[in-house]
């Protein structure tokens, strides 16, 4: 079998069996759900088969309500899932949703106890609809103990959860306290139930996918005339879409984890790769260039606001790579840079969703190399022509049109950093910090305001985050004792915060860094073994005393 044909075979194995979606965007973009916000489900008939029907009807459109509450939070909560909660009263004459709620982001309240919080008294004898089966484990049991003790009497689940660790432990919780659990497709099943069970594969389908194949869940986007251009002969590409399907593109990087480009489009396009909405989940951004052929002066290069991470093979141009460190770009080094080699790396990273905004020959690569799972290709009404206008992707060897990939599923469619609080700006800034609805908000809010008024921080500030950093680091671990558990088994080594590029918490790519997360962690190893000790002498010393006295 000659190579040809063996890169056709691979490209065929290793397409993603999941749904491959094409976007056609002329004048329209897609809207959000008609789903309203308030359900209401009144039975019409007497008949016990009817009853029957109307009652998995109204689970499903609850489920599909969870779902689609979910994925409010989608970029946010990475690596984990995304969660929606929905609590309905369970009178069969009229069934009507009384509390809901989902996960904003990582640190925030579960959507459960939102839910709870919102439905007060009448959570009595209700049901619960979550589109994921919740996590439960020895640290955190505060979904299932926040349904028991609400009084809710019923648990629709739509899908149990994907971590092998985690799967089937909250439905066997919440049996053994007496609650009756229906898991979606197991207890209950007809084509209104699929449906909702695909809504919520869909809302969390880049851990799914991850959690199954062992790889990031990517997204390929392009935008493209109707003859198939994605720029003229010279190069120019702005602007092929509309506004509609721009905004459309800003949604989709807010909802990944990473952005990635080629040295090409970093050459002749000069992105930001920035999620302009008007705030939200801003994703790294990753630009892939074997040879570091780049430009000196480039948006991607200031990380004040997004970081930018430059992947290479070993060795390329050693002055730029100092260049790019001196400007706070993360740089890693590949002995081979492909799309796989880099995907396995974000893997590792605990990336989910990564969207590629490359040109043809890297698009063509990452295909080729079975690493694009979804399309989303933005068709523009226009005709440019040119025989050497390039187009979305680059050659994949096909000589024979039996040989082209055939889609599937196609569609058309805080700590006080800052003083004199006495003063507006630095009031405001702290009311914002304060109600900020993710750590990762407040945080970009905090660098933001540092770098605009550096007067207001306090000036012992680099020595006060420390103390407040060991803090919260104590309560955590306190808190929960699989945590201490997991900390104290780590005795005798040494503990090393794994970031590359944060020189300050982190230790550096060389080691050069100061690696303050990982000394932390090593006092409170300290601080509890001392602890732990102490408790274990006055146990062998009460025991000994016992001993003596027992003497004749």
């Amino acid at each position: 079998m000659n190579r040809e044909s063996q890169t056709r075979i691979f490209i065929r194995n290793h397409i993603c069996y999941w749904a491959i979606l094409v976007m056609v965007y002329a004048a329209v973009a897609v809207g959000p759900s008609n789903l309203p916000s308030r359900l209401i489900c009144r039975a019409t008939s007497s008949s016990s088969s009817s009853s029957f029907s109307s009652s998995l009807a109204f689970d499903a459109t609850c489920i599909k309500r969870a779902a689609h509450l979910a994925d409010k939070s989608a970029g946010f909560t990475a690596p984990h899932p995304n969660f929606g909660c929905v609590i309905a009263t369970a009178d069969a004459e009229e069934r009507s949703v009384v509390g809901e709620g989902y996960l904003y982001a990582q640190g925030t309240s579960p959507p459960e106890v939102q839910a709870v919080q919102a439905s007060g008294d009448r959570c009595r004898g209700a049901t619960a609809y979550l589109n994921l089966e919740p996590s439960h484990c020895l640290g955190d049991q505060t979904v299932v103990s926040a349904l028991i003790q609400a009084g809710i009497s019923r648990v629709v689940i739509g899908i149990r959860h994907p971590l092998h660790h985690l799967r089937g432990k909250a439905i066997r919780a919440l049996r053994s306290e007496g609650l009756l659990v229906d898991v979606l497709g197991e207890d209950l099943q007809c084509k209104t139930i699929e449906e909702a069970v695909e809504s919520c594969l869909l809302v969390n389908a880049p851990l799914l996918y991850r959690t199954a194949c062992g790889v990031p869940f990517s997204v390929l986007k392009y935008a493209m005339t109707l003859d198939g251009k994605i720029a003229a002969s010279s190069g120019h590409a702005s602007w092929i879409s509309s506004k509609k399907s721009r905004n459309r593109v800003f949604e989709l990087r807010g909802r990944s984890d990473a952005v990635i480009v080629g040295g090409n489009t970093v050459r002749k396009d000069n992105p930001r790769l920035t999620a302009r909405h008007g705030g939200g989940h801003l994703p790294q951004r990753i630009v892939m260039s074997t040879s570091l052929d780049l430009p000196e002066t480039a948006y991607l290069w200031d990380v004040t606001e997004v970081p930018t991470m430059v992947a290479t093979q070993r060795g390329a141009r050693r002055s730029f790579q100092k260049f790019l460190a001196s400007k706070g770009v993360e740089v890693v080094e590949f002995e081979i840079l492909n799309p796989k080699v880099v995907m396995d790396y974000l893997y590792d990273r605990g990336c989910l969703s990564i969207l590629w905004e490359c040109g043809g020959t890297l698009a063509a690569s990452a295909i080729s190399h079975g690493v694009i799972h979804k399309v989303h290709a933005f068709v523009a009404p226009k005709i440019i022509g040119g025989k050497n206008a390039p187009s979305p992707v680059g050659e994949l060897g096909m000589v024979e049109m039996s040989q082209a990939l055939e889609l599937n599923d196609v569609r058309y469619e805080q700590a006080h950093k800052f003083v004199k609080l006495d003063d507006p700006v630095g009031k405001n800034c702290f009311e914002d910090i304060k109600n900020a609805k993710s750590p990762e908000e407040a945080a970009r809010l905090g660098r933001k305001m540092q770098r605009q008024c550096p007067d207001l921080v306090r000036s012992d500030w680099e020595s006060i985050k420390i103390n407040v950093m060991y803090r919260a680091l104590k309560c955590k671990f306190s808190t929960y004792s699989n945590l201490t558990s997991m900390l104290l088994s780590t005795a005798g080594s040494v503990l090393v915060e794994a970031s590359p590029h944060d020189l300050f918490w982190g230790g550096g790519r060389d080691g050069e860094g100061l690696n303050y997360l990982g000394r932390l962690l090593m006092q409170l190893r300290s601080e509890f073994l001392a602890v732990s000790s102490s408790e274990t002498n006055e146990t062998t010393c009460g025991l000994e005393e016992n001993e003596v006295q027992k003497l004749p």
